[in-house]
């Protein structure tokens, strides 16, 4: 049975002793014994709190030992975990968790103030859990209720992620327990891991990437995450030369953070463990795939996924030679195919065209948003996955622009209008329109166009300073460009593209 407590529960029988995850910065560690202790002690304490089956159980934490084990013990006791994205503001926030429907939300005291704000506007109780996020124990167990654990299916709801959308509200995309394993599977699978491997997680477990590929993965196939709380260019080979991690989980940008960095050879470190590095979130740029290779020797698998399809869906090879630089490779674990955006049918090889997958991964829907799942997900399986591109002879797939007009700042899913509405509220602003402009560390970073109000006056550094107050820093743009008009079709609508020629 394809379950989150099917993975767990056969991990502790098999290998009970063997390390699930290390807390690089307490050097604490979990065994796979103890995850499926604490995972049962979690399930009996919210079904203490009154939740029961299906309920959502939200996590505001950083990365940590706390946060990996409940990211897994709420999806083992049969409930929804909702990771909440930590560079939300929050309005943000409010949004999230009172559309998810939230009944319990995990944080520490570095968010409460945040999280408290977000409260504040949302009419129904929600029970807030403070923790220490590195400490080895959350419950007294022996005041836990003495109750059963509801039973868990394949098709049951695990997983409930937020993502940007081009409507500027963020969907909630609904993976089931089957989806979140499938995502597990096909990342242990396509990159032959095993027992003796171990990651270095430097994505955080709000993003499906974390989730999936540094934490899920190692559970399906019984290999071992390292977790520190944050990614850090100055003690990143440390980790992976301190633990000996045999392979690397990484986006553009940190490739491009690395790359200004010393090597681990300059530092005297033993990275030669490392079987490759693989790259996802976000199109990695030919020269700097070369340029990493040269520069660290160690291979770059690049892939492709999205949060709906459980992050993996496209794949090069582990065999190097087989490998194509450009692409993120074929299919693997589930089918995808090139059709035309106007006629649905399906292109010939060489033919661009959206790229649409279909595969146990993908997720159920979105959460109380019928209209946006029929719009993405066909009766038979297809999802659109909005982006275009081709395949070759060979199946490899090179990706070359995007349907919607969502920019991907460092792995991140930024929705252009939310950056417009948030620019709208300042009161010398007549028309904003934001577009994602190219970037060399984040892959994509932000530019806005700005149109003033008759006889208003703004300066630019007045404008990003209220965009901080309004967005936060990550999602404020790097640019912002005072025109006379943007540029608009026939029916009104602005296109963005055109901003790029300003």
């Amino acid at each position: 049975m394809r379950t989150i407590r099917h993975y767990v529960d056969r991990r502790a029988a098999e290998q009970p002793n063997a390390t699930w995850l290390i807390a690089p910065e307490t050097g604490a560690t979990m065994s796979y014994a103890q995850l499926q202790r604490d995972s049962q002690d979690l399930t009996r304490f919210l079904l203490g709190q009154g939740l029961k089956k299906g309920d959502k159980v939200a996590l505001m934490l950083h990365n940590s030992y706390q946060t990996a084990r409940l990211l897994i013990g709420v999806m083992y006791g049969g409930f929804m975990v909702a990771p909440l994205n930590l560079l939300a503001q929050p309005s943000q926030l409010a949004y999230v968790l009172e559309h998810s429907d939230t009944r319990v939300v995990f944080t520490s005291e570095e968010f409460a103030e945040r999280l408290q704000a977000a409260l504040a506007g949302i009419p129904r109780e929600i029970t807030v859990v403070a923790i220490d996020p590195d400490a080895t124990e959350i419950f007294d167990r022996s005041a836990l209720p003495g109750v059963p654990l509801p039973d868990v299916t394949a098709t049951d709801d695990a997983l409930l992620m937020y993502t940007s959308g081009t409507t500027g509200k963020p969907k909630g995309c609904v993976l089931s327990n089957r989806s979140v394993c499938a995502g597990g599977e096909f990342t242990s699978s396509a990159h032959e891991l095993g027992s003796t491997d171990r990651v270095l997680c430097a994505m955080p477990l709000y993003h499906i990437n974390g989730q999936i590929v540094t934490t899920v993965a190692p559970l399906v196939h019984g290999g071992s995450v390292v977790m520190p709380h944050r990614f850090s260019v100055s003690n990143y080979w440390d980790l992976v030369a301190q633990y000996q991690c045999t392979w690397i989980n990484v986006v553009p940008t940190i490739i491009a953070y690395l790359m200004n960095a010393p090597t681990p050879r300059e530092r005297g470190l033993d990275v030669s463990r490392v079987r490759f590095c693989r790259s996802a979130s976000a199109p990695l740029p030919p020269e700097l795939h070369r340029a990493f290779e040269d520069k660290f020797g160690i291979g770059i698998i690049e892939t492709f996924g999205m949060t709906e399809t459980n992050a993996p869906c496209f794949t090069n090879p582990c065999d190097p030679k087989k490998r194509k630089i450009g692409s993120p490779g074929t299919a693997y674990g589930n089918e995808a195919k090139v059709v035309d955006p106007n006629t649905g049918q399906e292109q010939p090889r060489g033919t661009p065209g959206e790229l649409m997958i279909r595969g146990d991964n993908v997720m159920t829907g979105y959460y109380k948003d019928p209209e946006n799942t029929a719009k993405t997900l066909e009766p038979d399986g297809w999802l659109h996955s909005g982006d275009l591109g081709y395949m070759d002879d060979d199946g490899f797939v090179f990706v070359t622009g995007r349907i919607k007009e969502l920019i991907i700042k460092g792995g991140e899913n930024i929705a252009p209008r939310e950056i417009d509405e948030a620019l709208l509220k300042h009161p010398a602003v007549l028309e904003a329109a934001a577009v994602g402009i190219p970037d060399p560390n984040y892959g994509q970073d932000i530019m806005a166009c700005v149109v003033l109000k008759p006889g208003e006056t703004c300066s630019v550094e007045a404008l990003s300073e209220f965009s901080v107050q309004e967005l936060g820093k990550y999602k404020t743009p790097k640019i912002i460009k005072f025109v006379a008009e943007l540029p608009k079709g026939p029916s009104g609508k602005v296109q963005r593209l055109k901003l790029l020629e300003s």
